[in-house]
């Protein structure tokens, strides 16, 4: 499915320093197929998510960090905090903006000094761009979910480089997407700042390939992403039940 997006905006001036964008950009979609024949929703699951003691304090972290960086605090707790906090920052944040703030978020969460660390002793090759991937499978499942290294293809060789994130009724992709049904939110609050935060952080590239035809997710260690104008994930329209698009009467995904 094809689809056409716009970003209007009123300057491309950027401010966060009141937490409030100055100039919200006006998003509009033209669709090249009939409404009636998007995706409607994200596919629900009937999986319980039962946090442990770690994955809890991990979240209410993240949570904290993100409410931080917007400067919109909530009340709640657990991943229920986390979702809110990124709906909220959806709505009051233009898509630009929105790439900084997630970039701030991790910022606070991860101390610099291990971040160069990690860069010195880990510079671009194939055993970082595995170690990568192994360290993501078992100290990230909070986050993302159960999930399994998997082979890509890199300068004509097999590499174990891959983070394969399981299907919806296990990985933390699709539990997001169950409670907002927005695609635009995955796009702008998770693809785009983590392939920017981790080039720019730990100096190794990574394509994030979500999938939402049966909401799985790969994490390409070492592959640079797409162009905005060439990736398939930056055009797939919004599902019918985009709370946000309902709630503001516009798409929420666009093109850098």
């Amino acid at each position: 499915m094809e689809a056409k997006l716009v970003a209007q905006c009123k300057s491309p001036t950027l401010s966060l320093a009141h937490r409030k964008p100055k100039h919200p950009c006006v998003v509009v979609g033209v669709l090249a197929r009939p409404v009636d024949e998007i995706s409607g929703e994200a596919r629900k699951t009937n999986h319980v998510y039962k946090d442990g003691l770690f994955d809890r304090i991990t979240i209410n972290y993240l949570s904290k960090c993100v409410q931080e960086a917007t400067g919109l605090r909530n009340n709640k707790s657990g991943y229920e905090s986390l979702v809110d906090a990124a709906t909220v920052a959806s709505q009051r944040f233009s898509p630009v903006e929105q790439h900084q703030l997630v970039i701030q978020s991790l910022d606070r969460a991860f101390p610099k000094p291990m971040l160069l660390l990690i860069r010195k002793l880990l510079p671009p090759s194939k055993f970082a761009r595995k170690l990568f991937a192994v360290f993501t499978t078992l100290f990230f499942a909070w986050l993302v979910g159960p999930s399994e290294v998997r082979e890509s293809e890199v300068e004509g060789r097999r590499e174990r480089n891959v983070v394969h994130i399981k299907k919806c009724r296990w990985g933390r992709l699709p539990r997001f997407l169950e409670g907002t049904n927005c695609v635009g939110m995955c796009i702008n609050l998770c693809k785009l700042p983590s392939q920017s935060f981790i080039k720019d952080s730990l100096g190794i590239s990574v394509n994030m390939v979500p999938n939402f035809d049966d909401m799985s997710c790969e994490m390409i260690f070492g592959q640079d992403p797409p162009e905005s104008t060439d990736d398939p994930a930056l055009k797939q329209p919004c599902f019918k039940l985009c709370k946000a698009k309902r709630s503001h009467g516009t798409n929420c995904l666009v093109i850098n």
